[in-house]
């Protein structure tokens, strides 16, 4: 198992350029099962859990290419040879879970293992399903799997969601778009992934109004075809980037930094003392100062502070003068990386759903486990900060959503390397 060793200490200087959005990507693949043409997605990032999608959907009976060195993504779904998505590929990924609606719309049957992916909470599926049964599925929950039909086909339906959800809105968006009649989705989810798997869709003919707003409309249509889309850039990547020579000292440039993407983002950085200004390219990030401030923020859903960026905000905060104050509201039990940061050295204590950072910790390297994708992210933040070395082992979470993430640190000056073991 691969493990990150990093020497803190050394200021980020240089430019970092930010890749597809893995979780719009995660949404966009399976939306070629909704058509007998091929889908192709350009701007696709090279990650472990674009991986697994591309194994789940070949397993359906799709053909899948890579092309531009992986850049890009062909998707055929001329003929689904299974309607069956297996337990061993779905419990790598909750993400698997979005299979169900398209199967569902085009072959009126699908039998879908319930997922796994980072233990961060119950993130229940039963969002999904209810709005499923809404329109005109028939559920049932059976040794680990869901087995829904539709025989007579979907129907539009008034959906609404008793809490947010991104993944529920997603496949509720792409069973709408062949459902019979007028869908509605209210209380839905205003992600910029949302509008990036929208617009994809649109150019697939579907027929779709209101994403990005909290009612989605979907008049469903007979057919969908083909369509070349370009994924948009990776918000979370985006956001970790920013925070390394916040937290590291030195100038990063963001190159594809995009402000409509990561402005709660910026906010909260630039209150904690940290300057970011545009660039012909995306925006810089530098500190303004020598010391951070303390502040508060509280996750929330877009164009809120988003949950996937609280870990690497937290590593940071460690740094800052004074106590500042974590708030976590969309998943429970997500501060399962601020045991390892206190083995670093950082003052946090927790109770519920709120963290309480004591800023200036000294920070001294230590070996660490990564509990988590998003954790992961932000043991590497610390250790660029913390005197000596610190080993991140469990890495396999990070190259989830992480691409070369050690090359693109060392490029500005990072003391960074991979041990094979």
């Amino acid at each position: 198992m691969d493990r990150i060793a990093i020497t803190g200490g050394a200021p980020l200087n240089g430019a970092i350029a930010i890749g597809g959005a893995k979780n719009a990507c995660l949404a966009l693949m399976p939306a070629a099962l909704l058509t007998d043409e091929p889908l192709t997605l350009t701007n696709a990032p090279r990650l472990a859990d674009i991986a697994t999608m591309r194994a789940l959907l070949e397993s359906l009976g799709c053909e899948v290419a890579a092309l531009n060195e992986g850049r890009a993504l062909a998707i055929g779904a001329e003929r689904i040879a299974s309607r069956l998505a297996h337990y061993d590929i779905v419990r790598k990924m909750r993400a698997s879970i979005l299979v169900l609606g398209p199967l569902l719309a085009r072959e009126g049957a699908a039998v879908v293992s319930l997922p796994g992916g980072c233990a961060i909470g119950a993130r229940p599926v039963d969002i999904h399903l209810s709005g499923l049964e809404a329109l005109g599925a028939t559920l049932e929950l059976r040794d680990g799997y869901v087995h829904a039909e539709a025989p007579g086909g979907l129907k539009g339906a008034r959906v609404t969601f008793r809490i947010v959800s991104v993944g529920a809105t997603e496949n509720l968006m792409m069973a709408a778009t062949l459902a019979k009649g007028t869908t509605e989705l209210v209380n839905a989810a205003k992600e910029p992934e949302i509008v990036d798997l929208a617009r994809c869709l649109r150019a697939m003919g579907a027929r779709i109004q209101g994403e990005g707003t909290d009612t989605i409309t979907i008049e469903g249509v007979d057919r969908l075809h083909g369509a070349t889309h370009r994924v948009i850039a990776d918000r979370i990547e985006m956001g970790t980037y920013m925070i390394a020579p916040a937290i590291a000292g030195g100038a990063v440039e963001i190159v594809g930094g995009d402000r409509a993407l990561v402005g709660a983002m910026i906010e909260a950085l630039e209150e904690a003392g940290v300057r970011v200004e545009d660039t012909e390219r995306g925006f810089s990030v530098r500190r303004e100062g020598d010391a951070l401030k303390a502040m508060r923020f509280a996750t929330a859903p877009f164009p809120g502070f988003p949950t996937d960026l609280q870990a690497q905000m937290m590593s940071l905060l460690t740094q800052a003068e004074g106590e500042s104050v974590v708030s976590e509201t969309i998943f429970e039990n997500r501060f399962m990386h601020v045991p390892e940061l206190a083995r670093m050295g950082a003052d946090i204590t927790v109770h519920g759903g709120e963290a309480r950072v004591r800023g200036r910790a000294r920070l001294r390297g230590a070996p660490v486990m990564a509990s988590d994708l998003r954790a992961s992210a932000g043991l590497i933040l610390a250790a660029l900060a913390a005197e000596g070395e610190t080993v991140i082992s469990r890495v396999y979470h990070l190259d989830r959503g992480y691409e070369r993430v050690e090359a693109k640190l060392a490029a500005c000056g990072a003391r960074i390397e991979r041990l094979k073991d």
